[in-house]
């Protein structure tokens, strides 16, 4: 079983896959921008403004992800295009909050004003959006092509998995 998961930021995407993998015992892929900027020694933001300018960091990044999720024929592949990249999984499910709740839950993980982390958030979301259509056609505000989509706000981790699981179980996968 392959499942998908996304999300834009602050939706509990690394949260969620990190504990349905606990739970399941099927590897976890979830390789990020903050990774690759870690890799190459890059400011967090600085490599998100290159990866505006750059399309082949969105490809590489994306491409390393699904070759890992299909590595094995069990995997949680969680990240912002997981349901559109990796067309053969099982299950896809998309994860939503408001822009406030994301913002307040990045805030309370990584500090800082919650209005300037909302004005952030945002402006990432935006940016994000218009590079995903430019790349691949992608609108990630569109998420018809999800299984289940799941609002995050006033559900714990355990629950979102246990909703998860369930849909999981219903669809035999």
């Amino acid at each position: 079983m392959r499942i998908a998961i996304s999300g834009k930021s602050g939706c509990g995407n690394t949260t969620v896959s990190t504990l349905l993998s606990e739970r399941t015992g099927y590897p976890m892929v979830n390789f990020t921008f903050r990774q690759m900027a870690q890799e190459r020694g890059m400011d967090f933001w600085d490599f998100c403004a290159l990866a505006e300018k750059d399309d082949n960091i969105d490809l590489e990044l994306d491409r390393r992800m699904v070759e890992m999720a299909m590595e094995s024929e069990n995997s949680i592949l969680g990240s912002r295009l997981a349901i559109w990249n990796m067309k053969d999984a099982d299950l896809k499910v998309y994860l939503t909050a408001s822009d406030e709740e994301r913002a307040r839950r990045i805030t309370s993980r990584e500090g800082g004003d919650m209005q300037a982390q909302l004005e952030k958030t945002r402006a990432r979301d935006a940016k994000d959006t218009a590079r995903y259509k430019r790349i691949y056609g992608i609108d990630n505000n569109d998420v018809s092509v999800a299984d289940l989509v799941i609002d995050t706000e006033g559900k714990s981790p355990a629950e979102i998995v246990d909703i998860i699981m369930n849909e999981a179980y219903n669809h035999n996968v």
